[in-house]
């Protein structure tokens, strides 16, 4: 049995509506969207059949969307939802009625993983936020950022898992080689894969993977196929992917990189090309910014693709649902 939701407010309750323990932006998220049809996406994750009786899959939905905009630990969400009253109204526990702790939440979240809804449930999200007229599909920004592991570095040279100095304690983690003129970078954990709206600036798809994968090779999964144009940086160019985009009839809005065996003067046309696609695909640097400065997704919290692929959906989600208050108020 789920705990009941639908119940009548306690005059505590009552006495606090329209004054302290309101939070406007939560109240405006909450009614932006159906969360019945979410919550029956997600309603085999979660549904005790005996003993105490189990949490909606709706409230622990809600929860790990709070986590991801304040930036909250299982251990400190539990806290929150404990004192804070705007909370237990968005996620729909009254005053009385215990929180989950944080052990239940992290159960939740790794069923979530085992059963890849984190996916389905982003993408359910951003269907209701497309039938609002929210995605404008002029064209998707492919762009890809590396994510450093919750766990340090394996012992022995960068960009190496030196033999003798056992496994890391994340197997699923990589190292990322960039070179920089004479200096190479590296980073070790996870490349976040992002095809966002031109103009919305909704993430539409999103894909996680270890640090060494390449753009290219993942990109084809991140265009949804309705757009108008899609744009990227050198990374994604290939005869492949144009030839992809002419079958879509998608208009090829990716950087054209400078291949071997072409004269050594610059194509002035290609490079007036490419300096007008960067400033069109820049824009999806300001995801990047706002996941890393406003969410603190610089390293991932936990270990293994899975999890770690399906706190990125969450992200997503919470990211977009802000973003949908801004176009609705433009």
């Amino acid at each position: 049995m789920w705990r009941k939701e639908a119940r009548q407010r306690s005059f505590a309750e009552q006495s606090i509506v329209g004054g302290n323990g309101r939070n406007a932006r939560l109240e405006q998220i909450a009614a932006l969207i159906d969360w019945r049809a979410l919550e029956r996406e997600v309603a085999q994750v979660y549904a005790a059949s005996e003993g105490r009786p189990a949490y909606r899959p709706l409230v622990m939905f809600k929860a790990l969307l709070l986590a991801q905009w304040y930036q909250l630990s299982d251990p400190g969400l539990e806290e929150a939802l404990y004192d804070r009253l705007s909370f237990r109204r968005f996620v729909g526990v009254g005053l009385e009625e215990p929180v989950p702790d944080h052990s239940t939440l992290s159960r939740f979240r790794a069923r979530l993983a085992v059963h890849g809804l984190g996916e389905r449930l982003f993408e359910a999200l951003n269907g209701q936020l497309d039938q609002r007229g929210l995605m404008l599909k002029r064209g998707t920004i492919l762009d890809a950022t590396v994510v450093a592991a919750a766990v340090n570095a394996p012992a022995g040279p960068k960009g190496t898992v030196a033999p003798g100095t056992g496994a890391p304690q994340d197997p699923d983690a990589q190292w990322s080689t960039r070179k920089d003129g004479v200096r190479r970078d590296y980073h070790f954990g996870y490349k976040a894969h992002l095809g966002v709206d031109l103009g919305s600036g909704l993430v539409r798809k999103a894909l996680l993977t270890g640090a060494k994968t390449n753009e290219s090779v993942v990109a084809d999964r991140l265009i949804s196929g309705d757009e108008q144009c899609v744009y990227a940086d050198k990374a994604y160019d290939s005869a492949a992917r144009r030839a992809l985009l002419g079958r879509l009839g998608i208009a090829d809005g990716i950087m054209r990189r400078a291949w071997w065996g072409t004269a050594r003067d610059p194509d002035r046309q290609l490079v007036a090309r490419n300096r007008a696609l960067a400033g069109v695909r820049f824009a999806v640097e300001r995801n990047f910014a706002i996941m890393k400065r406003w969410y603190g997704y610089r390293r991932v919290r936990y270990r293994g693709l899975a999890r770690n692929a399906g706190q990125l959906y969450l992200l997503c989600a919470a990211l977009n649902l802000r973003r949908a208050l801004v176009l609705r108020a433009a």
